[in-house]
């Protein structure tokens, strides 16, 4: 019965929810039947982002390939490759760039903001490569910007800076929330990697009139994550009052733990908004102190 339901009812969410990937081994007994992990995926979340395109280009076969796997208005938040974003900083051509934007192609309907995801080196003193790269995009597409250089995060005139250009171009500034990750004792692999590859910035929200973009990175253990969740669970509901669709992306140390907390994330806003429409997952598992 349950099966029958999921595409009418996640896929009509007033808000986009989604994961860093799109598959997982310890996902499988959790989502519906599909021929791939992508179609199943979409049966249930609404947008993912594209850490695909990050380490690797795909072709642009593979691109069509992705689109005929996920309905309408599915959401893909692809993120430009690296060796744009972190080898150039940003100092490329509109040649490179626009053959990447060649290759997505087959998902501009699908697509959500572009994420523009700069490595901690990329400092202020880089800005200038910031908005010569906007100048090269279409003036269709949109970006989403997360910063990772401290000067950013010191409310002094770098982030100034940064953030009256983003409000004149549109731009959404990521808000990556990796406070419940840094909670945590690292006492396993999982945390200590997790630990080592994300940034443990302050909570910085850009209010412009581009969609916000949130990226959560979950404790490990599940119920230590509410009181870092509460808060944005009436920060989102608000929005969606408001007629705002945030993007919302779970991660978790281990990302096979991350459905258990989009189970949590759900529960919680769905508390707040009692007529939302809510997210289910095909088998009952341990939910690591879900309830």
């Amino acid at each position: 019965m349950r099966g029958s339901i999921y595409h009418c009812k996640t896929m009509n969410l007033p808000y986009f929810l989604g994961c860093p990937q799109w598959q997982h081994p310890a996902w499988n007994a959790r989502l519906p039947a599909g021929s791939t992990p992508l179609e199943r995926y979409s049966q249930v979340l609404n947008c993912v982002e594209g850490n695909t395109t990050f380490y690797a280009t795909p072709t642009q076969a593979q691109c069509a390939q992705w689109r005929r796997q996920v309905p309408d208005n599915f959401r893909f938040l692809l993120k430009f490759p690296r060796s744009i974003s972190h080898d150039k900083l940003l100092a490329t051509s509109g040649k490179e760039v626009g053959e990447f934007l060649e290759i997505v192609s087959p998902l501009n309907d699908v697509l959500g903001p572009f994420l523009v995801q700069l490595p901690a080196s990329f400092g202020p003193q880089h800005l200038d490569n910031l908005w010569h790269f906007f100048d090269l995009l279409p003036a269709h597409l949109t970006c989403t910007v997360e910063v990772r250089h401290p000067a950013f995060f010191e409310k002094r005139d770098p982030e100034r800076a940064l953030n009256r250009g983003l409000r004149e171009r549109q731009c959404a500034r990521v808000c990556l929330d990796s406070r419940a990750l840094f909670s945590a004792k690292a006492d396993s692999a999982s945390i200590v990697d997790a630990q080592r590859k994300k940034p443990n910035v302050p909570v910085h929200l850009l209010p412009v009139d581009a969609a916000p973009v949130i990226r959560y990175i979950g404790h490990p253990d599940l119920e230590s994550n509410r009181e870092y969740l509460e808060p944005w669970v009436e920060r989102v509901a608000n929005w969606i009052e408001q007629g705002v669709r945030p993007f919302v992306f779970i991660h978790m140390p281990d990302n096979g733990d991350a459905l258990n907390l989009v189970s949590l994330w759900t529960a919680l806003l769905n508390k707040r908004l009692p007529d939302a429409p809510t997210v289910n997952f095909n088998e009952k598992q341990p939910q690591m102190g879900l309830f």
